[in-house]
């Protein structure tokens, strides 16, 4: 791609390719490949960036950092086969060809999405444009991280592919619950009219470490609250539901929709079927940090779902796909980050991994 916006881009990173895609082997025959991360210096790109180079990938990472940040990549910065782009993909990107693309990029906690609704719809919308294009002119195979968020408040319990939502267009969560609705459709059309390579996956609830403390998640929240021993803040009555999935299920959920056969567009829920009220988690919270923290009730926010489960059912039957790691077991590797990161100074320390089971 081309344009007058490109040299917008800031390199942070950069290891210049040396030869053609084929010269380097890179080629979607289970060898080494190019691949695009796009949000791939937040919580769940930087996860995914991590694997992919562990597999001897070679990753170009681009993120406005907005909602990223370096220190998610972490030692991952010193590794040879690993270019960061400072660039937002409103803006027309030009970095090669590529293999494969993850898009990921944009603020998935409604703090951050809502702070800027105009440019969240610009993200999913004209993002997806310009990374479609990208894999258009790479004949690249493309994953879109879409949301459970596009079932809005669903009246389908749990929620399969199937049921195409309970979504209100004009309320502040519109942004990103239409956003991603939009970018689906854009995918989509872009495989019937061009043929490109789509693959997309509707993600739930996701955490663990490298979460932002202000990320204004619940499971961050909740952790951050209980571990500085402030009063944990319920919105609404607390029986509302929510189905949390640890990152690296998650990670291999999305890894396994790219490497699917190429009739498997999706969309694909992942998530973690275990379904919690979110007075549940709360309660779990304070008992695994040993906190005194007192739980507090406030007004449920606009819009917010009174229950979110996936049906996980064509992706155990089409990727061999099942969550693994508990809720319980989750949260003590998020915990210890909490109680570890610099961002959680003067925070106390968790128990035990041993005694918080």
């Amino acid at each position: 791609m081309s344009g007058g916006n490109v040299q917008r881009s800031r390199v942070l990173q950069w290891r210049a390719p040396s030869g053609s895609l084929s010269d380097r082997g890179i080629v979607r025959d289970g060898s080494a490949k190019r691949i695009l991360v796009t949000g791939g210096a937040g919580f769940l790109g930087s996860h995914l960036i991590e694997k992919l180079l562990e597999l001897g990938h070679e990753v170009v990472c681009v993120d406005n950092f907005s909602t990223g940040s370096l220190q998610n990549l972490g030692g991952m910065l010193l590794n040879k086969r690993l270019s960061v782009l400072d660039h937002d993909i409103v803006l027309p990107l030009d970095a090669g060809s590529f293999d494969e693309i993850y898009n990921l990029a944009c603020p998935a906690s409604p703090p951050h999405y809502q702070a800027d609704p105009v440019q969240t719809t610009k993200t999913c919308v004209i993002g997806a444009l310009n990374v479609l294009e990208i894999a258009r002119a790479s004949n690249a195979r493309i994953l879109q991280a879409s949301t459970s968020e596009v079932y809005g408040d669903p009246t389908v319990h749990p929620q399969p592919e199937i049921y195409w939502g309970n979504v209100n267009p004009t309320g502040p969560r519109a942004c990103y619950d239409e956003g991603k609705r939009c970018a689906e459709s854009l995918f989509f059309d872009y495989a019937r009219m061009y043929g490109v390579g789509i693959k997309v996956a509707r993600i739930f609830n996701t955490y663990g470490p490298r979460m932002r403390p202000d990320d204004g998640r619940v499971v961050s929240n909740f952790v951050v609250q209980a571990l500085k021993g402030e009063d944990i803040t319920i919105y609404g009555s607390g029986s509302q539901t929510r189905s949390f999935c640890y990152v690296s299920d998650l990670v291999e959920g999305l890894m396994r929709l790219m490497a699917s056969p190429e009739e498997v567009t999706g969309p694909v829920n992942l998530g973690n079927p275990g379904e919690f009220t979110i007075g549940e988690l709360a309660s779990i919270v304070v008992e695994m940090t040993g906190s005194q923290s007192q739980i507090v009730y406030c007004d449920l926010p606009i819009d917010d779902p009174r229950q979110r489960r996936p049906d996980i059912t064509k992706a155990k039957d089409v990727l061999g796909w099942l969550p693994h790691v508990t809720l319980k077991d989750g949260l003590v590797q998020t915990i210890d980050y909490f109680a570890s990161a610099e961002a959680a100074t003067e925070i106390p320390q968790p128990l035990s991994a041993a005694s918080a089971r």
